[in-house]
C-alpha cells in the first residue's frame, strides 16, 4: 500500500524506487545511529524538495581554515574528463543495495589501508596482470613467448602481440582489440607512468598520510591536466588504489542531490551543450538522454554517459580510426545493443547510492582515513547486492568459453551477488550493453580483474563528483531547482590531500617520452622474441613458446561482417550504401548485402 500511494504521488516506478529507497536508508541510519557513541544528525536540507530524510551519516564538515580557499587544487586544475567548472572534484563512493549504508569507521577498527606505519609508500606494487591476458587470464589460442632478458610476449591466436612485458624497464604494454594502447611503468622509486594514444595517461607519486598511503596522480589529456587522490589498500593479494575525493560538500547539499526534486525537470539537450558535438551524433544509436529528471541521481547519470562517450569517440580518433568510425556512424556494428531506458534506471541507483557514500565519507574525513570496507570496490564485491559498473576506458575481457572480447568507454556490466573466493583475483560480469563489432555481446558473462572492477567505480565516482560541481555551478538555470541556502557552504577540503605533494608540473613531458621509449623497447622484445630471433628458453631450460604465423584467411560468401574483419582486420575504407557495403582492402574489395558477403574481387 505504501509503495503504491509513493507511485502515484511521483508518477514513475524510478521516482517510487528513488523515494523507498531513500526511506529504508532513513531506517538504517536511524538503527546505526542508536549504536554509535556520538551518533551524526541527519542534514535537514532547506529546500521543499527534500520528502524524506538525507542520506546516512549526515552531519557539519569540520570547520577548517580550507573552509574559504577557492575550489580548485594548488598547482593544477580540477577539471575532469567532462566539461570544465569551477568547483571542485568529490565523488560519491557505492553503497549497498536497499539504502545508504553507515559512515566510514562508525562499526570501528576496520583496517582501510595500503601501506603500513612506517613503511615506504608503494612498498607493494599492484598485481601485473600482462603479459599473461585479460584479468589474468590467458585468451584461447594465444600463446606467451620469453627473451634471455626476461621480456614476455603474449600473442594472440592471430599472431598479433596483444601484450609485452619489457623486463628491464618493469614496462608493459597492452594494445586493445579496439586499437588503442596503454603503456605502464612502475618506476624506482614506486610513483608510476601511464601513457595512452594521443597524448593522454597519468604521472603518480605516492606518499603517506596517518600510516596509509595515498598516490596523487597528474592526468594529462590533450592540452588539459587536472590531479586526482587514490586511497591505496590489500585486497585479495593486490593492493587497490581507491579514488578518493580532495574535497567534500556540506551535508545539506548531499541531501539535495541524493532526495527527488520537487517536480520533475526538462533539461533539453541544448542545455547540456553537447547536442552538436560528433560523439553525440556518432553515440546517437546507443545514448538517448532522459526527456525529464526527478532527481540529481538521474541528471548525473546522463552526465556520466555523455562525458565518458565523449572521451570514447576522442579515443577512438587518437587510435586512428576517426575515418573508419564515421563511415560507419549511419549502421550501428552487428551485436550493438543500445542502453536502454531500464538499464540507466539501474546506473541511475547506483549513482544515487555513492551519492549516499559519500556523504558518509564527507561526515568522517576529519577523523578517519577512507575505509575501503564502505567505499571501494571490496565492499561492493561481498555485500550481496547487485551493482552497475560503466567502462571508464577500453578493456580487453574474457568470456567463459576463453574467447578474448573488447569493453569500450561507457559500455555497461552488472554484477549479481555470488560469493568470492579468497584468492580471486577476478570477478563475473554479465554485460549489459554493446556497441558491436569486436566488443563484448549483450548477456555474456565475463572475468573482470578486481583491479579492473576498482578503476571503473573509481571512473564513475570521479565522474559523479565532477558532475555534482557542474550541477551546482548550473543550480537555478536552465530549469534546474536552486540548491538551499544552508547547502551553499563552501566545500571543505580533505586532510589528506593538504598533506600532499603538489602536482607534477612535468607529466606532459614524462607521459611522451615513456610513449616514445615503448616504442623502442617494445619493437627490441617483440624482434628477440621473434620465432626466428633467437628467443631464449622459457623458464630456465624449457624451449619458448612461440607465436604461431597467422593461418590464411579464408573469405567465403555468406561470411558475416563480424567473420571477415576477424580474419583480415579492419578495412582500409567502407563504401556504405545502406544495406549493401563494400569493405576495401589492400589487395581485394568485399561486397556485403544484408551483412553477409555476396561478392569478393
Amino acid at each position: 500500500m505504501i509503495a503504491l500511494r509513493i507511485r502515484k504521488a511521483f508518477g514513475s516506478k524510478f521516482g517510487a524506487a528513488v523515494v523507498a529507497a531513500m526511506l529504508v536508508a532513513t531506517c538504517t541510519v536511524q538503527a546505526q545511529e542508536k549504536k554509535a557513541a556520538k551518533p551524526a544528525a541527519p542534514a535537514k536540507p532547506a529546500a521543499p524538495a527534500a520528502k524524506g530524510a538525507a542520506p546516512a551519516g549526515a552531519a557539519k564538515g569540520p570547520t577548517t581554515s580550507t573552509a574559504g580557499r577557492g575550489p580548485t587544487t594548488s598547482g593544477a586544475t580540477t577539471a575532469g574528463r567532462g566539461p570544465t567548472t569551477s568547483s571542485p572534484t568529490t565523488a560519491g563512493g557505492a553503497g549497498a543495495r536497499g539504502g545508504a549504508p553507515a559512515a566510514a569507521g562508525a562499526r570501528g577498527a576496520a583496517p582501510a589501508a595500503g601501506a603500513r606505519a612506517g613503511e615506504r609508500p608503494g612498498g607493494a606494487p599492484v598485481a601485473r596482470t600482462t603479459p599473461r591476458g585479460p584479468g589474468g587470464a590467458a585468451p584461447r589460442g594465444s600463446t606467451v613467448a620469453h627473451t634471455r632478458g626476461g621480456d614476455e610476449v603474449r600473442r594472440r591466436a592471430d599472431g598479433r602481440p596483444g601484450d609485452v612485458h619489457v623486463a628491464g624497464r618493469n614496462m608493459d604494454i597492452h594494445h586493445g582489440l579496439g586499437g588503442g594502447r596503454r603503456v605502464e611503468v612502475e618506476r624506482a622509486d614506486h610513483s608510476r607512468i601511464v601513457a595512452e594514444r594521443g597524448g593522454r595517461g597519468y604521472v603518480q607519486h605516492p606518499y603517506a598520510f596517518r600510516g596509509h598511503e595515498y598516490g596523487h596522480r597528474t592526468y594529462y589529456e590533450h592540452g588539459r591536466a587536472y590531479d586526482r587522490f587514490y586511497a591505496r589498500y590489500p585486497y585479495h593479494g593486490a593492493y587497490l588504489e581507491m579514488y578518493t575525493p580532495a574535497f567534500y560538500y556540506p551535508p545539506a547539499y548531499y541531501g539535495w542531490a541524493y532526495n527527488p526534486w520537487a517536480a520533475p525537470v526538462v533539461y533539453p539537450v541544448a542545455a547540456w551543450g553537447w547536442g552538436r558535438a560528433p560523439w553525440f551524433g556518432f553515440y546517437g544509436a546507443y545514448f538517448t538522454p532522459y526527456p525529464v529528471y526527478p532527481s540529481a541521481s538521474v541528471w548525473l547519470t546522463d552526465y556520466l554517459i555523455s562525458t565518458t562517450l565523449a572521451t570514447a569517440y576522442q579515443a577512438r580518433a587518437d587510435a586512428a580510426a576517426a575515418a573508419q568510425a564515421q563511415a560507419q556512424a549511419q549502421a550501428p556494428a552487428p551485436g550493438a545493443a543500445p542502453l536502454t531506458p531500464e538499464i540507466k534506471d539501474m546506473i541511475a541507483a547506483e549513482v544515487q547510492r555513492q551519492i549516499a557514500i559519500e556523504n558518509a565519507e564527507a561526515a568522517q574525513q576529519a577523523a578517519a582515513n577512507p575505509n575501503p570496507a564502505v567505499s571501494g570496490v571490496q565492499r561492493m564485491l561481498s555485500d550481496n547486492a547487485s551493482h552497475i559498473f560503466v567502462a571508464g576506458r577500453e578493456l580487453d575481457v574474457v568470456d567463459a568459453t576463453g574467447t578474448e572480447c573488447g569493453l569500450s568507454e561507457g559500455d555497461v556490466l552488472q554484477l549479481t551477488p555470488a560469493p568470492l573466493a579468497a584468492d580471486a583475483t577476478a570477478a563475473t560480469l554479465v554485460v549489459m550493453t554493446s556497441k558491436g563489432g569486436l566488443e563484448c555481446r549483450k548477456g555474456v558473462a565475463v572475468s573482470v580483474a578486481v583491479t579492473d572492477l576498482q578503476d571503473m567505480q573509481n571512473h564513475m565516482r570521479e565522474a559523479i563528483g565532477q558532475g555534482m560541481g557542474d550541477l551546482r555551478a548550473k543550480q537555478g538555470q536552465g530549469g534546474l531547482p536552486a540548491i538551499p541556502m544552508s547547502a551553499q557552504a563552501m566545500p571543505v577540503k580533505a586532510a589528506f590531500a593538504m598533506d600532499a605533494p603538489p602536482p607534477d608540473p612535468m607529466a606532459a613531458e614524462q607521459i611522451t617520452e615513456q610513449a616514445q621509449q615503448a616504442d623502442q623497447a617494445e619493437q627490441q622484445v617483440l624482434t628477440e622474441a621473434a620465432p626466428d630471433g633467437g628467443a631464449a628458453p622459457a623458464g630456465g631450460g624449457a624451449p619458448a613458446v612461440p607465436a604461431p604465423a597467422a593461418p590464411p584467411a579464408e573469405i567465403s560468401l555468406g561470411q558475416t561482417i563480424e567473420q571477415v574483419t576477424g580474419s583480415l582486420g579492419q578495412p582500409k575504407s567502407i563504401v556504405d550504401l545502406g544495406p549493401k557495403k563494400i569493405y576495401v582492402y589492400k589487395d581485394m574489395k568485399i561486397t556485403f548485402n544484408g551483412g553477409k558477403v555476396t561478392d569478393v574481387q
